[in-house]
């Protein structure tokens, strides 16, 4: 690849995002812009801009982003209630797009021949950033300085970034207790003491969720109001994506719930330990399932939860803006046209349970299943000529391997 004239930077504010720029300008000469996007990370972002600014770049952008994030990536992979592995709700893995598909968007208008992440090359996250920003621009130069440079150690890292003048926090002088990546759906913590999966992770790896055991003895209720999949409302209250969010994380973490310590299988081909704490994404899943239970046919919900997996498995190996994605986004945007109402939510020590939900366009009819009289709304004769046609052909294959023993 020849050598970038303009390139823009993922940038963070931190040491290695700040070595990264530095590292791009004496490397290759070129000029550096630097992109930091807010997806609710919870920590103040303008001394990034001061930052970048100090290092020479030649324009900084930082952009608000929360409600994009929340209304066009969170919500749809929601409504498929996407679990990876059964477990994981993807809270890193959807924020990678947003932010490579703006890299892409602000190398456009600024007319730069390269994108550049701080990824290392034993991650999913070197695979998203790229497979989101070749998706869009297929011409564009991807520079993951992870896989180029020979500062290969901690103590190399430290050295470029004191012959550089770059500020180095005290607190990274030492070994850091492990590694943090936020936003506005969940925490993941990773590396050092979160190393060995048979020890377990220490309480203070938890930056959302107090520990179950701290949670309040009185459980609390919320009421999550959908329509059409996405929520709309916290206890009948009309809030944008970003701030359900927000209001839904407080209250789960207040009762240490949304915590899952997981081993699971990176797209690279290696396993993983993470902690990620998911409060309000825990919440909103368990809600979203409650209100599909009365809204939902039981074909079109079947089979939802059956092409789940593959879904989910397309976004955490990077494939959001891939066609498979969207097709099956299709489908699952069509199963929740009627995905509308309210659910109640008990919230206590570490759980939410689903223990009432409310629709207008519930299918749920309590004239058939109940045990009183149904005034005829249900002849229970029918279910004989039921029972015998669908055990028609398990009558054949009884009979056939009789006969083949006798």
């Amino acid at each position: 690849m020849s050598a970038p004239k303009k390139v823009v930077l993922a940038y963070s504010g931190g040491l290695d995002t700040s070595i990264i720029l530095k590292w791009l300008q004496t490397e290759y000469g070129c000029e550096v812009v630097t992109f930091t996007a807010d997806l609710g990370q919870g920590e103040e972002l303008e001394p990034a801009r001061a930052k970048a600014e100090m290092l020479g770049v030649s324009k900084v952008y930082i952009e608000d982003l929360r409600e994009e994030f929340v209304r066009d990536f969170v919500f749809p992979m929601f409504r498929a209630n996407a679990l990876y592995e059964g477990l994981y709700l993807l809270g890193t893995s959807i924020a990678r797009p947003l932010i490579s598909k703006r890299l892409v968007e602000i190398a456009a208008a600024e007319g730069a021949d390269a994108v550049a992440h701080g990824a290392t090359g034993k991650g999913n996250d070197q695979v998203r950033f790229e497979l989101a920003a070749y998706a869009l621009n297929p011409d564009i130069k991807v520079i993951a300085p992870w896989r180029l440079w020979d500062l290969t150690s901690r103590t190399r890292l430290l050295e470029f970034a004191e012959q550089n003048q770059i500020p180095v926090a005290k607190d990274k002088r030492g070994e850091a207790p492990f590694s943090v990546d936020a936003n506005l759906l969940h925490t993941s913590s990773e590396g050092k003491v979160l190393e060995n999966p048979a020890e377990e992770a220490p309480e203070y790896v938890l930056q959302r969720s107090v520990p179950v055991e701290q949670a309040p003895n009185e459980p609390e209720y919320v009421e999550v109001t959908f329509e059409k999949g996405d929520a709309v409302a916290i206890n009948g209250e009309a809030m944008s994506p970003a701030t359900i969010l927000t209001k839904l994380n407080e209250l789960g973490g207040k009762h240490g719930i949304g915590v899952l310590d997981l081993v699971e299988n990176r797209f690279v081909g290696m396993k993983s330990r993470g902690i990620y704490e998911t409060p309000g994404g825990t919440l909103l899943l368990e809600a979203h399932r409650g209100i599909e239970q009365i809204t939902l046919d039981s074909g079109a919900g079947h089979l939802k939860d059956s092409i789940m997996p593959r879904y989910a498995e397309l976004i955490y190996n990077g494939f959001w803006f891939s066609p498979e994605r969207e097709m099956l986004q299709a489908l699952i945007d069509k199963s929740q046209e009627h995905v509308s109402g309210t659910v109640r939510l008990k919230l206590y020590k570490g759980s939410a349970r689903t223990v009432a939900r409310w629709s207008d366009h519930s299918l749920y009819s309590e004239a058939h299943v109940t045990f009183e009289d149904d005034a005829g709304a249900y002849d229970q004769q029918d279910a004989a000529g039921f029972i015998q046609l669908n055990a028609l052909r398990l009558k054949l294959l009884a009979a056939r391997n009789r006969r083949l023993k006798g």
